[in-house]
């Protein structure tokens, strides 16, 4: 059949061509992510929030509501009471009442009166 060397010579040619195609595919995925990366954060509007702040908070419900798409998106209002700098806030209610584990502030929105 073919000679011994230059079957491991195309093996060889083989295995460079092989590396360099996933450098390739891995220089296409990161150029990818960037650009996605890139893409995202123009949309993204930061969101500031001070202490004393009316918000609502979003109602993401696990438990089906028989009001389907009635049931209400937001409850509140609620006090920004503290804010961290992971970007959580501890809220209370209008009464007083504290919530007893902090909220991430793209859960939240502010309520303008």
């Amino acid at each position: 059949m073919y000679p011994r060397s230059s079957g491991s010579s195309l093996v060889t040619i083989n295995l460079g061509l092989l590396d360099e195609k996933r450098l390739r595919a891995t220089d296409h995925t990161q150029a990818y992510q960037r650009k996605m990366t890139r893409e995202f954060r123009k949309r993204v509007r930061s969101r500031k929030f001070q202490r004393g702040d009316l918000v609502l908070k979003v109602l993401r419900g696990l438990i089906r509501d028989p009001r389907d798409k009635f049931r209400p998106s937001w409850s509140g209002p609620y006090v920004i009471r503290d804010l961290t700098r992971e970007g959580a806030s501890w809220l209370t209610d209008l009464d007083g009442n504290q919530f007893i584990e902090p909220v991430n502030v793209d859960q939240l929105k502010k309520f303008y009166v």
